[in-house]
């Protein structure tokens, strides 16, 4: 039974080993009539040895499980976006940026930016436990079953990898394996997919793991996240994956300026053309993990790190109609409708014209020709006229003086760019678009309530402000379209479970203007419940880190409505988390209030993130660059030499990790 087992043992490690060699090095020493042979005698082996299962054996890559619902997981390290810059100068900023904030000299690594979906794997002792889609940034969708059937990527890794550790990537389909699918559609008198990225994208939601299978998809790795990773700089992380046996494109190169990253950018403008992948760009990061780390985050992206984008697609087609649309905020904004045109892979029916003075700049008009691009926003937006083919009969562009949905008089208020229509509570788009809000992913994420569904809640007369979804009952949501009764449980159930939503999140659910993501968690923070917020005075808020005049006044606005004021009332009586709860408030002083504290170098009793996070616990402001505000410096091993000399030119105090950790103690 021994020999048994280490016969299984040693075709599997042959098997990889072939199918490390054909899918990520494109270098096969078998035939693929040899692999069948060796792959079916592990099939035999291993059906007649059921004892000897192994989840990562390359058996497994033929699919076959299926998922109905995928499962919802929170990623351990958020997926930030990147920023976005277009020209030398966006660079230039980005690097003035950085040597601001970081010591000693500063390396890049420049990587080709792949257009797939974006994924994360997990591997625990070398085998892949997990692959979660990038979903929102903060949690994604368990795809595992799909990931295990791409060839090229590693169910068992080999060489000296940490235990545990994250890796992101790209799942990408190339260019031929797209085109084949596409042929055999046709063939079978089937709509063709519209492009690679999307078919990907797709692909990895399909219930049945066994048709995913059959899909060229491969993927492309690119970054690893973790603790103790061995590895000191993006550069030697790319070698050491690929070490690993992961597929790793080998074009990345280290730059020591901004003119070496515009080299690399200029050659793949114009060679990514023969490339077997789509890409829209050049990825650049801080080659340095240590000034990564330094360097840290803004809310929504990495500040080691830019996206340079290549120049946009652009294509003319005709402007048939100006629209325009009403958001939760009442901003109104006009859509241009076009003729059907072909840009970036999708068919572009719609474009952003932002406002009315943007219409009025580029003298945009109905049956126009127009210049459409795709950069780097998702929504395409026109960049420019042709006049030369502008109708003789044509007329200026008049901007609407009235809600097209209430027929209110739109207001416009001095140094804003949008018009706005005022009816907060009597205007339908408005009222769906705040509760589209309130449920949203990042806000309460009520499971079981989509966007189309609160729009027939809203246009039934069932509910006309969030606070009424906690009385909704199931059997007045059974008679909604395309609702069942299992959906109606669901959707009700998923209500209910929203009231344990945290505070912070419940304060940026309920639609404050300019009150996002980021300040809804500093208010949170700092009043601690929705009543001090309530009673706070404008002089009070601009106090708070971060808190302007603008945000200020909006949330003072905001309280003022009576109307507000009852739905929040409301919103406590059902339960809703409208404080920090107990368990939030252990562990938080006001020991470190007013103060402003800069972290440098290399800790180790805590990391960086939990030092910043009991300088937040604590009442402090942690800064990112020293000036004459700065309160101290927790200085860790390996703190730069400038930034040293700054804090001692300035009489600013010093303290080690242990100085630091026992004055929080205290």
């Amino acid at each position: 039974m021994e020999s048994i087992k280490q016969h299984i043992v040693n075709l599997r490690n042959e098997l990889r080993e072939h199918n490390y060699n054909y899918y990520v090095l494109d270098n096969p020493i078998i035939s693929d009539y040899d692999f069948d042979v060796k792959l079916k005698e592990l099939q035999g082996l291993e059906e007649k040895h059921p004892e000897f299962y192994d989840a990562n054996s390359p058996t497994q890559r033929v699919g076959g499980e299926v998922t109905k619902n995928f499962e919802t997981v929170k990623h351990e390290y958020r997926m930030y976006s990147l920023d976005n810059s277009y020209s030398k100068e966006d660079l230039l900023d980005w690097e003035k940026r950085i040597k601001k904030l970081v010591d000693g000299d500063v390396a890049y690594t420049c990587e080709l930016k792949y257009d797939g979906a974006s994924m994360s794997l997990t591997y625990e002792n070398g085998k892949l436990v997990r692959a979660v889609t990038r979903g929102d940034g903060f949690q994604g969708d368990n795809v595992t079953a799909n990931v295990k059937t791409i060839k090229s990527v590693p169910l068992q890794l080999k060489g000296d990898y940490p235990s545990k550790f994250e890796i992101r990537g790209e799942i990408v389909l190339p260019f031929d394996g797209f085109n084949k699918m596409n042929a055999e559609r046709i063939a079978n008198g089937e709509e063709p997919y519209r492009n690679p990225r999307n078919t990907a994208s797709g692909s990895l939601k399909l219930q049945d793991s066994a048709e995913v299978a059959k899909r060229p998809l491969e993927c492309l790795l690119y970054n690893l996240t973790g603790s103790n990773l061995v590895v000191s700089t993006q550069f030697e992380s790319l070698d050491k994956a690929r070490s690993w046996g992961f597929k790793v494109p080998d074009v990345a190169v280290l730059a020591t300026s901004v003119d070496e990253v515009l080299e690399f950018v200029n050659y793949w403008d114009t060679k990514r053309h023969d490339l077997p992948y789509e890409t829209d760009g050049v990825v650049i990061k801080v080659n340095n993990l240590q000034q990564q780390e330094e360097l840290g985050y803004t809310a929504k992206a990495p500040r080691w790190a830019m996206a340079y984008k290549f120049k946009a697609e652009q294509v003319s087609t005709v402007l048939n109609e100006i629209t325009y649309q009403v958001g939760r905020t009442g901003a109104i904004t006009p859509v241009a409708n076009l003729e059907p045109v072909e840009l970036a892979g999708t068919t572009v029916k719609r474009a952003s014209i932002h406002n009315a003075d943007q219409i009025e700049k580029l003298d945009i008009r109905e049956r126009d020709t127009v210049f459409v691009e795709k950069g780097g926003e998702i929504i395409p937006k026109i960049i420019g006229v042709d006049i030369s083919r502008r109708p003789l009969d044509s007329e200026p562009t008049r901007y609407i003086s009235e809600c097209p949905e209430c027929h209110t008089a739109l207001i416009r208020t001095e140094g804003d760019a949008k018009h706005y229509c005022p009816n907060y509570n009597g205007c339908n788009p408005q009222i769906i678009g705040r509760i589209q809000h309130y449920i949203s992913r990042k806000a309460m994420d009520i499971d079981g309530l989509g966007g189309e569904t609160v729009a027939l809640l809203v246009n039934e007369g069932l509910i006309s402000n969030y606070s009424d979804l906690y009385e909704l009952t199931k059997d007045q949501v059974i008679p909604l379209e395309r609702m069942a009764e299992k959906s109606a449980e669901n959707l009700i159930n998923g209500i209910k479970a929203s009231i344990n939503i945290p505070f912070e999140r419940v304060l940026y659910a309920i639609g404050i203007r300019y009150v996002g993501e980021t300040v809804a968690k500093k208010l949170a923070k700092h009043y601690k419940s929705i009543d001090n917020l309530m009673s706070a005075s404008q002089e009070d808020l601009e106090q708070v880190d971060e808190i302007g005049v603008k945000i200020a006044e909006s949330v003072k606005l905001f309280f003022a409505s009576e109307e507000n004021v009852n739905i929040v009332n409301r919103l406590k009586r059902f339960g809703v988390q409208l404080s920090i709860s107990e368990e939030e408030l252990e562990g938080q002083t006001d020991l470190l209030k007013g103060q402003s504290i800069v972290v440098s170098g290399v800790f180790q009793q805590v990391s960086r993130t939990e030092l910043k996070k009991l300088i937040e616990d604590n009442g402090g402001k942690v800064s990112s660059s020293i000036s004459s505000k700065t309160s101290f410096v927790v200085a860790g091993d390996k703190m730069g030499p400038s930034k040293k000399d700054k804090a001692n030119a300035l009489g600013i105090v010093l303290l080690s990790e242990n100085e630091f950790l026992q004055k929080i103690i205290k």
